[in-house]
């Protein structure tokens, strides 16, 4: 039985939307990532409505022939579709070309062929969530990421533009002021376009040493940078003084645009959201409020000089970076009409802006939360943001009677011991030495899908986690000691790099795989060759030296005849800036024994808020943990990807580890349709028309939180007349 929490909002919902916004843009096509420049994943187009909604069936199916089901490959790709022909991204980041209306294949780019033999040993197969177009007459272009490099392709025949950077492609390392060669740098959104201006964001490591996120504008005719902001101020830039530190923005990482970007292309506005400064855990090298990380920030897109900006989280230690470009809303208040940007965060906040000025459309609070800290050299801010509207779309903090009541009474008592233990009382607690549960998650709250928005209604729809995670601090020994072993190098360098990732004992931890008999699939030399180039969510680490990395192997890769000779490094010194005292003993979800979540469910929810007065209209689980034998009604799931909004009265979203791709009735939360996909669809649909016909098409790249990976995308539509 799926249960909806609506109380009385239900009486209101036809009030709420005869009121509604006038609706003054038509969005029938899908032509960028996530529908339109508004980032709101709206659709104009109602052939599919609530009525005939059950009667959808898949009209084709594309599959891309390279999932790799050893490495949980992924698709987290939002297609876009130009002129009839869809284009997006595969499992291993090659570009297609399909027409839209039977999925057949027109063309494929793979980027690995357009390296020299020597560089591709460096590719980095990230995640690709999207594409952007651009077009004048016949010259046509698509331009995505893969590995480190933007590349441009002639969107006719799927060769590189050469007259494009180098080649048809630029190198995400270059332009960012400081020498970040061998730093980990690519995209994993795509980049956005103001006439023939692209505006680019970057994903960086998380560690730290990870690369400034500054955000890059390219002509897309040459590739040349034509402007560069600042996210870590230089001297004499605004923000330069939230550092304590004068000389961090030489070595600081981070506060990057990592999820995309919306625009006000009336005003030429870009605004971007940026993610935590490195390291993400410990702030003791970075004291301060650090702008411009953790912002929403609003920018001239011919330009790039900074209009305005919000910091939602102040000295982020808890890894809370905003997880998605915000959504471009109209919302009504006293009689007016206020064109706004809304963001939603991990915390499960919703705050609101008016576009020019950045005026909060709802008052924001400065409150207290807690400063202590047992971690050396830390400290926190006295207060953090809080808006008065519209209210948290989820709980905030947990308590003993949030314990999963399905547990085995023997398990439940094990999980209370362990939460006693740890440190629970507020969402702003330090990171501890005893642990620290983080709730809302790491991933939410909100999460990169981002939220949807209905023109017609003012109502906002966001999808969350509600999923505890443990996060413990650890001392670090940084310093070699006399006559120190291979095998005693690479504990320590594993414990400084690894140890977030792969745990403590090197089984992994959150969705990182377990090392533990990693030498049956990897040789020295292919390890190496891992450590230097990085591979999907494993960032590159090419700023250990050959000693290094031999180190690390001998200990990873149990390397007996290794372990015991000398550690020789004759440069130990250099990278003393980027050392920390502390790290993390893994990213840990809350779980008993069994492996089921500690917390109670529902895991995952969907919920619909209405911008004009800042209220809930209704909230719903969405979707099942397949693994867990749970009570009467949905657990809800962990949910990565977004929904979308249709005219027809319809709000589609896949999303869910249990592989299902549903559409519930936008005004009510009511489930009207659900089907197993070939693979779990961790992506945003997209929704078009072509020859009077509606489609709705998904992403099934599976992978994600264990599951099976897969190598389609799905079209859904009515039978044909």
């Amino acid at each position: 039985m799926r249960k909806i929490f609506a109380g009385s909002i239900l009486v209101a919902v036809v009030a709420i939307f005869t009121f509604g916004c006038t609706q003054k843009k038509d969005y029938r096509g899908w032509p960028q990532y996530k529908g339109s420049n508004e980032n709101i994943h709206y659709s104009s187009l109602n052939e599919v409505d609530t009525g005939n909604v059950k009667q959808l069936q898949v009209a084709w199916t594309y599959h891309t022939r390279d999932a790799d089901s050893a490495n949980h490959s992924q698709i987290q790709c939002n297609p876009i579709v130009i002129d009839g022909v869809m284009y997006g991204t595969t499992p291993k980041m090659k570009l297609f070309a399909i027409d839209a209306a039977t999925g057949r294949e027109k063309w494929q780019f793979n980027p690995f062929d357009s390296l020299a033999r020597d560089k591709r040993m460096f590719f980095i197969m990230n995640n690709s969530r999207g594409v952007a177009y651009w077009g004048n007459g016949d010259d046509k272009r698509v331009f995505y990421a893969a590995g480190p490099y933007l590349y441009c392709i002639n969107a006719a025949t799927g060769k590189t533009v050469n007259s494009f950077g180098d080649k048809g492609k630029i190198d995400l390392h270059d332009g960012l002021g400081r020498d970040v060669a061998d730093l980990f740098v690519t995209a994993s959104s795509p980049p956005i376009i103001y006439g023939d201006i692209m505006i680019m964001g970057t994903r960086v490591d998380e560690g730290s040493h990870a690369a400034p996120g500054h955000i890059r504008a390219y002509n897309v005719h040459t590739g040349k940078q034509l402007w560069i902001f600042h996210t870590i101020p230089h001297p004499g830039e605004p923000g330069y003084e939230t550092w304590e530190d004068p000389n961090a923005y030489k070595f600081i990482g981070g506060a990057n645009v990592w999820s995309g970007f919306s625009l006000d292309e009336k005003r030429g506005i870009v605004y971007g959201c940026t993610g935590s400064a490195s390291y993400d855990w410990y702030g003791g090298n970075r004291l301060g409020n650090n702008l411009y990380a953790d912002c929403l920030l609003a920018l001239d897109a011919k330009t790039g000089k900074l209009i305005w900006h919000f910091q939602d989280i102040h000295h982020d230690v808890w890894d809370k970076d905003i997880p998605s470009a915000p959504a471009l809303v109209t919302i009504k208040k006293d009689g007016k009409d206020i064109e706004a940007v809304a963001i939603t965060t991990k915390t499960g906040f919703i705050f609101t802006f008016d576009r020019v000025t950045g005026k909060p459309v709802y008052d924001i609070v400065e409150k207290p939360v807690p400063t202590f800290t047992d971690l050396a050299g830390e400290k926190l801010s006295k207060t953090q943001p809080y808006p008065t509207l519209p209210a948290p779309f989820m709980s905030q903090q947990l308590t003993e009677s949030n314990i999963n009541p399905y547990l085995p009474d023997s398990s439940k008592q094990q999980v209370l011991k362990a939460f006693r233990n740890y440190k629970t009382d507020h969402m702003f607690n330090s990171i501890s030495l005893q642990g620290t549960v983080v709730y809302p998650g790491l991933d939410g709250g909100a999460e990169w899908g981002g939220p949807s928005y209905d023109p017609e209604s003012g109502i906002l729809y966001v999808n969350a986690n509600q999923m505890a995670w443990i996060i413990q601090a650890i001392p670090l020994n940084n310093k070699e000691t006399a006559n120190e072993t291979n095998l005693q190098a690479g504990q320590r360098l594993f414990k400084a790099n690894c140890m977030t990732c792969h745990a403590a004992d090197r089984k992994g931890s959150g969705t990182f795989p377990s090392l533990i008999n990693i030498e049956r699939k990897y040789k020295p030399a292919s390890f190496d060759t891992l450590l230097q180039s990085g591979r999907r969510m494993m960032p590159a680490f090419r700023q250990l030296k050959a000693v290094e990395r031999k180190a690390i192997a001998s200990y990873v890769l149990n390397i007996s005849a290794e372990q015991p000779k000398p550690f020789i490094n004759t440069d130990s010194h250099k990278d003393d800036v980027f050392k920390v005292p502390y790290s993390i003993v893994g990213y840990n979800k809350f779980l008993s024994k069994e492996g089921y979540p500690a917390i109670a469910p529902p895991w995952g929810t969907l919920n619909a808020i209405n911008l004009n007065t800042g209220k809930l209209v209704w909230k719903t689980t969405l979707g099942n943990d397949p693994e867990f034998p749970h009570g009467e009604e949905d657990s809800g799931a962990e949910n990565y990807g977004a929904s979308v909004i249709t005219k027809g009265g319809l709000l589609f979203i896949a999303a869910t580890k249990d592989g299902k791709f549903r559409a519930f009735n936008k005004k009510t939360g009511k489930l009207l349709w659900e089907v197993t996909l070939p693979a779990p669809g961790y992506a945003t649909p997209s929704v078009y028309e072509l020859n009077g016909r509606q489609y709705i098409v998904i992403a099934c790249g599976g992978g994600k939180m264990n599951t099976r990976s897969g190598d389609s995308y799905v079209a859904f539509a009515l039978p044909s007349k």
